[in-house]
């Protein structure tokens, strides 16, 4: 597996990897000054070259920054899928998603490409996640959610059961959503507010 991204997230994914005894070939990065991550070699971006036979998996946290990789890369996506995670039996996972340690994914839910299931978050049954998003640690999705392409749940944050989030909507840290929210609406407190959108 290669990575692109050589930060805190594909620390997490390294060990996640190692965990599943998949072995890291070498991780790519913009930043030419960073040589090593966990004792792995960094190549500088200029310098990869991919070939059909590459599985990569975008170790980089912001959405939109791993959409943009994601999209301009012409490789076969791998996983990262903790063994202390919980899925369901029909649980359905997008290429490129990393699931992290003690997440729970529950029966009928779908989870899309380039996602990211933090430490210890909670997905209930019936739920959709579109491409790109990030579920943050301890965060918590009651049954039959849906939640847009981008968007990107707080840590700690709850969605209450039956609503929709809209694409590229943020939803602040410890957030108590009760209603459906916009795209790219930013969504704090408990009830959760909109106090602004994204661009």
């Amino acid at each position: 597996m290669i990575l692109f991204g050589a930060s805190g997230h594909a620390k997490v994914i390294i060990d996640i990897l190692e965990k599943q005894d998949v072995e890291v070939e070498f991780l790519v990065d913009a930043n030419s000054s960073i040589k090593t991550l966990q004792s792995y070699s960094v190549i500088h971006e200029s310098n990869y070259e991919s070939k059909d036979s590459d599985q990569v998996i975008v170790s980089i946290g912001s959405n939109k920054i791993r959409k943009k990789v994601a999209d301009s890369l012409n490789v076969v996506f791998g996983w990262a899928i903790h063994p202390n995670s919980v899925l369901g039996d029909d649980v359905t996972i997008g290429q490129g998603t990393a699931i992290m340690a003690g997440a729970i994914v529950n029966s009928s839910t779908n989870i899309g490409s380039h996602c990211i299931i933090n430490t210890s978050s909670s997905i209930d049954h019936d739920c959709t996640l579109e491409d790109f998003v990030h579920i943050s640690p301890n965060a918590t999705l009651c049954g039959t959610i849906t939640i847009g392409k981008g968007s990107h749940i707080g840590a700690g944050a709850t969605i209450l059961p039956n609503l929709n989030i809209g694409k590229w909507a943020t939803i602040g840290a410890g957030t108590i959503v009760t209603s459906d929210i916009p795209d790219n609406a930013v969504v704090v407190g408990n009830p959760g507010r909109i106090i602004k959108y994204n661009e």
